[in-house]
């Protein structure tokens, strides 16, 4: 695949993003002219992100304590096993599991306390979300649509960056900051076909020579008036 090809078809993937996000801001600010609406969406948001928070606590508190368990078992197993003797030995493994069983009823403590802050994150998750619900209903099919078509595009948008890091990964860094410097200097265009003899963002004439080096596989070519890359497809 030639360099231009690999660029023109990153083009292709961020302008969808392009539009999909210009699609997701026009959306939000008409929703957030609701100001009831903003208030229970962001509920939602934070007890999504509460939840979140919760369950990584509780699952951190658990490999923690299975962890403290892993060491209690090596521990009694040297103090019972019979290889240690020495009665000074002994009495250091005794304190030790002691210690370790302690510190495991403390973690078993916070566990338990974590579990019981995911139930409530949980309820108050749903409880967010069945208020959204109930608000969304009264305000009608308009809303609707558009919390609708706002699910669409984050789910185009999740599909177009794997698609985007796909096409990413054959691409030169060296070139890959040159599209990205065009894209910013030439309103999101930074790769052009060539159509009739000509540019097809500016609209001037190009030489033979300048169309036959655009199909080349490995060189990079640019319009001499807008200096966008040139793409001949």
């Amino acid at each position: 695949m030639s360099a231009s090809l690999g660029l023109f078809r990153l083009q292709q993937v961020d302008r969808q993003i392009d539009r999909a996000q210009a699609q997701l801001d026009t959306i939000r600010k008409t929703l957030e002219n609701d100001v009831e609406l903003r208030s229970a969406m962001t509920r939602v948001e934070n007890a999504e992100k509460e939840n979140h928070r919760a369950r990584h606590e509780l699952q951190l508190i658990e490999a923690e304590a299975a962890s403290q368990q892993i060491k209690i078992q090596q521990a009694e197993a040297s103090l019972y096993g019979g290889a240690v003797h020495n009665p000074k030995e002994l009495q250091d493994l005794q304190k030790d599991v002691a210690a370790l069983k302690r510190h495991l009823s403390t973690l078993e403590e916070r566990e338990l306390e974590a579990m019981v802050e995911v139930e409530k994150a949980e309820q108050d998750l749903q409880s967010a979300h069945r208020d959204l619900e109930v608000l969304q209903s009264r305000l009608g099919g308009e809303h609707k649509k558009l919390l609708d078509s706002r699910t669409t595009l984050l789910k185009d948008l999740e599909r177009l960056a794997s698609e985007r890091e796909a096409v990413l990964a054959p691409i030169d860094s060296q070139l890959l900051d040159m599209y990205t410097g065009l894209r910013q200097k030439r309103r999101g265009v930074a790769v052009t076909e060539i159509s009739d003899n000509s540019c097809d963002s500016c609209g001037s004439r190009l030489t033979a020579s300048i169309q036959q080096n655009a199909r080349s596989a490995t060189q990079i070519v640019c319009c001499p008036s807008c200096g966008r890359i040139l793409y001949a497809g």
